[in-house]
């Protein structure tokens, strides 16, 4: 079935490569088909991709830079389009571009005007084409000329109390300065920055027109002399200009924007708002106080209003605000695959959105779930259920001791105390889990830096019941003793703190996290002296408690190739380390490898640790565990066709253990070793792109297996066998 989809998916490409070599069909007589665009400069060294956006007219688009795949698919089209079959393959491919000798000569004179609005002041640019048949290749030549640079810097400031004003700036702020390229975006964004500055300070009135520049050339020369501007302030009808009105706010006002009072407490009113009476008008206040109210589930809009003081400098400022409705119910039904096994899912939340009048969110989520278990030998049952509640209560402010007014009103942050209990019964064991945690998470002001902290998270697992079967299998069989399986099912208890920082500019992604465990309570049971188990553990309630420290690094690298194709390079690397009264990691901590979101050519925790092969289906999920994962991952996005977008993917990585543990021989770190047990898989993927949400599907195949019998399994990429190396992922979103 895989190699015929293979095949037919084949022919179709071959198919749409052969008909976009017909697609002058469609062009009329005449007209030339645009078959590509090419922009260079002379001499070299010119950053030419910085003036690409200027390009009107582009040839039609092609999969992974490659192959125009949309227009043959438009090109298999008949011209008759009363037939369903020529309308649907019309829709979805691309017509082809015909050339457009007004788009350009406008295209022209934009690349002119770039360049010289780089500091190019005496750029030209040339249009050659190159025609064949009835298709026609356009080649742009950039002539930038030599850049000039800014020689002095002139300040004509109209507005005494502005000059005073602005002198008292410090020089590191200025966006112009003496010696560097003289371009029309630093004239901008000094303008921009100086508007900013002043609308920060009480200038309620002032804007950008108010700024103006002047530059003149010196002769023989490729530098240029600025003077800026700054007028006066002339209202509408006005015959003399005067000074800048700096204007104060008298009073804050809250106004509801429905029937009846506003249903938030008058402090979280006063706690949301950054503008204050007495205060100078600042525009930077006014969006924090919309970005704070925003935050706040309970208000639905906010709307902000200004008003002058008649024979005065002074506003009064009325905020009306909108409220949400207060509770919400909602179902969510879902379907269920474990590795083959299917099931169903259904949760039922309630949520209040203003429990206490301060926005305050409180949540209850009841959790249902059932999945038939195949494939399992000596057991009575062979279902799986779980029933899980989960509370949540979140402050959108920081709720701390020892924190000062002031650096709560300007935090963007939220608290959360959450509280959940999981049942499961499995046909192998019964395990119950009971969580607690109080976290905080907070933004810097630009939004670009989210930090997450959990001052405490408190995790017991307790395990009633056991299969005899599975004891006498995996956990008390001297022959077949497993340290990893029996530490992960017993009566564990976890407390944990951790701190984790996100880090998003668009094309750049980091994230890190760190946690501890066990740290706390070893320092408690060393100073009291507390006895020890016969495991040589200390215990709390007759149970011992995990310690560990925990390490995961992210990065994400995106390069935006052009309006249809995409480039994503990401690395991953997380390690941590048992220790003190713990000799293994809860499974729960511990990494794997392969899936939809690591390394593709694997099904999910099927690879690794190091050369470690699985040997167990029934146990391979703990034995496929490690200590530390390492992940390397490039991604070819491009746009194919409606909401469809396809991808090719190369993927490297692999799991390793610290310590050396008999049930996974090969899997433990080392040096000399590490590099040869590096895992590569590649595959193309099919994503479908709802805007909400994307539905991903990945087909996988291994290239080099560290886990190998003989060396074509070793060099899979050499050998290719579908049934031994294929696999294939589903997903929700998108790997990284």
């Amino acid at each position: 079935m895989i190699r015929l989809f293979t095949e037919l998916v084949f022919v179709a490409i071959v198919a749409a490569i052969l008909a976009a070599c017909s697609a002058t069909k469609f062009v009329p007589d005449g007209d030339y088909m645009l078959q590509s665009v090419k922009v260079k400069s002379e001499p070299k060294g010119f950053d030419v991709a910085a003036v690409e956006p200027y390009i009107r007219q582009k040839a039609n688009s092609k999969w992974f830079s490659l192959v125009k795949i949309p227009l043959g698919v438009y090109s298999m089209a008949g011209r008759d389009t009363t037939k369903w079959l020529n309308r649907t393959l019309q829709r979805i491919g691309e017509q082809p571009v015909v050339f457009d000798s007004t788009s350009a000569a406008a295209t022209c004179g934009d690349l002119q005007t770039a360049m010289r609005n780089m500091g190019y002041l005496h750029a030209d640019v040339d249009l050659k084409t190159k025609k064949k048949g009835k298709k026609l290749k356009a080649i742009y030549t950039l002539r930038p000329g030599a850049p000039y640079d800014i020689r002095h810097i002139h300040y004509d400031i109209q507005d005494e109390q502005i000059d005073d004003l602005l002198r008292t700036e410090d020089d590191s702020n200025l966006r112009l300065k003496e010696g560097t390229p003289f371009t029309i975006g630093k004239l901008d964004a000094e303008r921009k920055r100086i508007t900013s500055f002043l609308m920060n300070r009480g200038y309620y009135r002032f804007h950008k027109d108010f700024i103006s520049y002047t530059a003149d050339s010196a002769r023989q020369s490729n530098e240029i002399d600025v003077t800026l501007h700054l007028a006066k302030y002339r209202a509408g009808g006005q015959e003399q200009p005067v000074e800048h009105p700096r204007y104060r706010v008298r009073n804050v006002n809250f106004l509801s924007g429905q029937e009846g009072e506003i249903g938030l407490r008058q402090k979280v009113l006063e706690h949301s708002t950054a503008i204050r009476s007495g205060a100078f008008f600042s525009s930077a206040d006014l969006q924090k106080t919309y970005n704070n109210f925003g935050r706040l589930q309970a208000v639905k809009y906010t709307n902000i209003k200004f008003t002058e003081v008649p024979d005065s400098n002074l506003l009064d400022c009325d905020i009306q605000v909108s409220m949400n409705k207060p509770s919400a119910i909602s179902f969510q039904p879902e379907g269920t695959n474990t590795a083959g096994d299917l099931g169903a899912a259904a949760s039922l939340t309630f949520e209040n959105r203003n429990l206490f009048r301060g926005s305050e969110v409180f949540s209850v989520q009841l959790r249902a779930a059932f999945e038939a278990i195949t494939g399992l030998e000596g057991y009575q049952n062979k279902d799986y259920e779980e029933y899980s509640v989960e509370t949540k209560l979140t402050f959108p402010r920081f709720v701390a001791p020892f924190l000062s007014r002031n650096f709560k009103r300007r935090s963007t942050a939220s608290s959360e105390l959450s509280l959940s209990y999981d049942l499961q019964n499995r046909p192998e064991f019964h395990r119950r889990v009971f969580s607690t945690a109080w976290r905080y998470r907070w933004t810097t002001q630009n939004r670009h830096v989210n930090y997450r902290f959990d001052l405490l998270d408190l995790n017991y697992v307790y395990m009633p019941w056991i299969s005899e079967t599975f004891k006498k299998d995996y956990l008390d069989s001297v022959s077949n003793r497993n340290a990893i399986l029996r530490y992960n099912y017993e009566d564990l208890f976890i407390m944990k703190i951790g701190f984790g920082l996100t880090y998003n500019r668009g094309n750049h992604a980091f994230r890190a996290n760190v946690e501890t465990a066990g740290n706390l309570l070893s320092a408690i049971a060393y100073t009291a002296g507390l006895p020890k188990n016969g495991d040589d553990q200390f215990t709390l309630f007759n149970i011992a408690f995990a310690q560990y420290a925990k390490f995961d690094f992210d990065y994400t690298r995106l390069w935006q190739l052009d309006d249809h194709n995409q480039l994503v390079a990401h690395a991953g690397f997380g390690i941590a380390w048992p220790y003190g009264n713990s000799s293994v990691l809860p499974f729960e901590k511990r990494y794997f490898s392969g899936g939809a979101n690591s390394v593709r050519g694997w099904s999910v925790r099927s690879l690794g640790p190091g050369s470690f092969r699985g040997t167990d289906g029934r146990i391979d999920f703990i034995n496929q565990t490690g200590d530390m994962k390492f992940d390397l991952n490039l991604e070819y996005r491009t746009k194919l066709f409606w909401k469809f977008n396809g991808a090719a993917f190369i993927d490297a990585g692999n799991i390793w253990t610290l310590r050396n543990y008999a049930e996974q021989p090969g899997g433990q770190f080392k040096f000399s070793e590490f590099y040869k047990q590096i895992a590569v898989g590649y595959g193309l993927g099919i994503r479908l792109n709802f805007d909400y949400f994307v539905l991903r599907f990945d087909m996988g195949m291994k290239a080099v297996n560290p886990a190998h019998e003989d060396s074509h399994e070793h060099y899979a990429f050499l050998h290719p066998n579908l049934s031994r190396d294929f696999s294939f992922h589903f997903a929700v979103g998108l790997p990284f």
